[in-house]
């Protein structure tokens, strides 16, 4: 993972997800990528008039843009940092996630990290946030960093699973390069109802993801009786968890934890950072 891109809105919520990656990849070599989308409303169309209107438009508003990246820099530079780190900065006027999804291609990026404005955020993601929007369209892995979250090493990675899905081994290459970068163990957690035992093609997930994840740590969990959301959540605050890394080929199970209705009751993810895998 040498290759990170940031977008930026220069709010403190992205500049929490700046800090976070900072720290994050403390002790490996990498470049930044910090991206400000002056974004064309989706509702604009893409005909000519648009495109002539943002030819005049770039040359007036991404100049600020590129100001602000300047002291984005310089204010990162005031930071304690790696020597080993490279920011390169880019201003674009373009449709949010095209914009994310052709910058991620170009630069060959490994990782994008994006901050999230919490609960509320989180929960509003089915209808059009942006983070919402490019874990769902964009392939590349995503770290969403909460506005609250505060930087602790990982050392422990919840991964929910149902066992029902076969696993990439990208995928888990992905979770074992983050797991191994910061010396975590991965917490394999699987929750079912009461009485429910897994059935033989599940165990042969579980024991696939045994033999994959044999030269890292991890362990397997199980809960049952509970609801998906309350055992996720109780998991995570038992056991201090430090990130939760999901498979997004899983989308309904997914959604159950990152986007369900009841979310004032639960707090766990306006503080844990969801790393989101893709195939």
């Amino acid at each position: 993972m040498n290759q990170i891109l940031i977008p930026t809105d220069f709010s403190e919520n992205s500049w929490n997800a700046i800090k976070y990656g900072l720290e994050l990849f403390k002790k490996s070599k990498c470049t930044f990528y910090l991206l400000n989308i002056n974004p064309i409303p989706p509702y604009s169309g893409a005909g000519t008039a648009i495109r002539a209107a943002a030819e005049n438009f770039e040359d007036y508003v991404l100049e600020d843009s590129r100001k602000e990246l300047k002291k984005l820099v310089e204010r990162i530079e005031k930071l304690p940092l790696n020597t080993k780190h490279t920011f390169v900065t880019h201003a674009i006027h373009d449709f949010f996630v095209d914009a994310i999804k052709r910058e991620a291609e170009a630069k060959k990026i490994d990782l994008i990290i994006m901050g999230t404005k919490g609960a509320s955020g989180l929960k509003k993601a089915t209808i059009g946030s942006n983070t919402g929007d490019v874990i769902t369209k964009v392939k590349q892995p995503l770290l969403a960093v909460p506005e609250d979250a505060v930087y602790s090493n990982p050392r422990e990675i919840a991964f929910p699973t149902d066992y029902h899905i076969s696993y990439d081994v990208k995928v888990l290459d992905t979770l074992i390069q983050m797991a191994t970068m910061n010396d975590a163990i991965i917490r394999i957690l699987h929750i079912s109802k009461k009485g429910e035992e897994l059935s033989e093609s599940q165990l042969k997930k579980k024991d696939f993801l045994h033999d994959y994840l044999i030269d890292v740590k991890h362990s397997f969990h199980s809960l049952t009786g509970t609801k998906l959301e309350t055992a996720v959540q109780c998991f995570t605050e038992s056991r201090d968890i430090d990130m939760i890394a999901m498979v997004a080929k899983n989308l309904n199970f997914f959604q159950r934890i990152l986007f369900r209705p009841a979310v004032e009751e639960i707090s766990y993810h306006t503080e844990v950072p969801f790393l989101v895998l893709h195939e």
